[in-house]
């Protein structure tokens, strides 16, 4: 498999730089990958690899250019003041999806997301992007800017139930917000699954304490059984 290129782009004045990686053969579709509030980690570019391994095009989108954090405490404030603007956070994340459209031009657009690349994928389906299919993994279901419109995205979650960061009042009202715009959604909750299970370390290399290897796995296959069906 060839490496990860990397791909400069812009939000603005925001230089902004992704990964992308294209199968050996002919690619089934093109997927915007958006990762965890640390930004990329090899845990993302694992599961980006895998998506190649599967023929798919990605793009490994990036949160906050020369901000990427070192290390949690860098990475809450940075991404704190991404979410604090949540018209400019859109925009953010439309550029990523702009320069995947623009090195894929020709496939179908998926998206997928872990932690804040999971809210981050919902956002884009609520903003009426151009995309076949969108799954959040272990994503922030509330957001500040609710769906208003009809949209023909369709969505996967796979969400922790034990989650402490998203809430049972959050997954419900999560569920009546995609109701009330008729989305087509699908939700699947993993019992006793903390936030991060698809997470197999911490940034330092240790277990990561939440993984949940059955999540993980019934996860991931959950996607590519939700993109078969989406792409035919």
């Amino acid at each position: 498999m060839s490496a990860f290129q990397r791909v400069d782009y812009v939000d603005g004045d925001k230089p902004l730089v992704g990964l992308h990686m294209r199968p050996e053969g002919p690619a089934r579709a093109a997927v915007a990958v958006f990762p965890t509030f640390m930004n990329s980690t090899p845990g993302v570019e694992a599961k980006a690899r895998a998506l190649v391994e599967a023929g798919y095009a990605v793009l490994i989108g990036d949160f906050y250019g020369p901000e990427t954090p070192s290390d949690f405490q860098q990475a809450f404030a940075v991404m704190t003041k991404l979410r604090s603007d949540p018209d400019a956070m859109r925009t953010r994340l439309r550029a990523t999806i702009a320069k995947l459209r623009d090195l894929e031009p020709d496939l179908p657009q998926l998206a997928i997301g872990f932690c804040l690349g999971g809210f981050a994928v919902l956002e884009m389906a609520r903003d009426g992007q151009d995309l076949a299919a969108v799954v959040s993994f272990h994503g922030i279901l509330e957001t500040p800017l609710k769906a208003k419109d009809e949209f023909t995205t369709r969505i996967l979650v796979c969400h922790g139930d034990a989650d402490a960061l998203v809430p049972r009042s959050q997954v419900m009202a999560f569920w009546e917000e995609m109701d009330a715009v008729k989305a087509n959604w699908h939700f699947h909750s993993y019992s006793g699954t903390e936030h991060g299970f698809t997470n197999r370390a911490m940034l330092d290399g240790s277990p990561n304490p939440a993984y949940d290897a059955s999540a993980d796995r019934q996860s991931w296959a959950a996607m590519h059984s939700f993109f078969d069906e989406v792409l035919g």
